[in-house]
C-alpha cells in the first residue's frame, strides 16, 4: 500500500471515498460532537486542532500500512461519513472495517455503500482474504450495515470494549474474499 498514494474509491451511484484533508477539520469536529458517534467511539474530538490532527494522521498510517480512512463524500465534497480499515495485516491478508455517518446523512445508505466499495477494493486490488466488522451488540444500526453488506455474524465477544457507559459485548462479523 505504501508504494502508492491512497486512492479515491467511487461507488456506481455518485458516492466517493477520498482521503481526509485538513480542510475537513470542522466537519470532523462536528461529527464527533454527535451523541450517537460519541456513544460508539472511545475517542473524543473537541477542538479544530484535534480534528486536524485526526485528519492528518491517516497519511502516516497509510504509509506505515497499519490503517487507512476515507471521507465518504458526494457532489459537494463535504464529508458525510467515514470508512476505514483498522489493524491491517498485509501478511495475514486481514483488516477490520470501521464506519460512521454524520447525522444529516443518515438514512441514505452511506455506511452500506461505503462498506461495499471499500470491501470490493480491499478484496480485489489489495488482495485481502478476510475483513471483519466488530461493534457493540447494542449498536443495532451497525449490525444492520454488516448484514446488508454480506458480513456474516460469527459470534459475540463478552465485554470486549469499554465505552463511556461501561463494558459492552461485541458482535464479530466476517467476510471472506470467497464470499463475493
Amino acid at each position: 500500500m505504501r508504494d502508492a498514494a491512497q486512492p479515491r474509491l467511487a461507488t456506481n451511484d455518485g458516492l466517493v471515498l477520498r482521503p481526509w484533508q485538513g480542510s475537513d477539520a470542522a466537519a470532523v469536529r462536528d461529527a464527533f460532537a454527535c451523541p450517537d458517534i460519541q456513544r460508539w467511539h472511545v475517542r473524543r474530538l473537541d477542538s479544530l486542532e484535534e480534528a486536524r490532527e485526526w485528519a492528518g494522521q491517516w497519511a502516516y498510517r497509510w504509509d506505515n500500512e497499519t490503517a487507512a480512512s476515507w471521507a465518504a463524500v458526494d457532489g459537494d465534497d463535504q464529508p458525510l461519513g467515514q470508512i476505514g480499515l483498522r489493524n491491517i495485516s498485509l501478511a495475514e491478508g486481514s483488516a477490520g472495517v470501521s464506519y460512521w455517518v454524520t447525522p444529516a446523512a443518515r438514512g441514505r445508505g452511506i455506511a452500506a455503500r461505503s462498506v461495499d466499495a471499500l470491501s470490493a477494493w480491499a478484496f480485489g486490488l489489495i488482495g485481502f482474504n478476510r475483513l471483519n466488522i466488530q461493534h457493540s451488540t447494542a449498536n443495532t444500526a451497525s449490525c444492520r450495515v454488516a448484514e446488508r453488506t454480506g458480513y456474516t455474524l460469527e459470534g459475540t465477544l463478552r465485554q470486549a470494549i469499554k465505552h463511556a457507559d461501561g463494558w459492552h459485548d461485541w458482535h464479530v462479523h466476517g467476510r471472506l474474499r470467497t464470499d463475493i
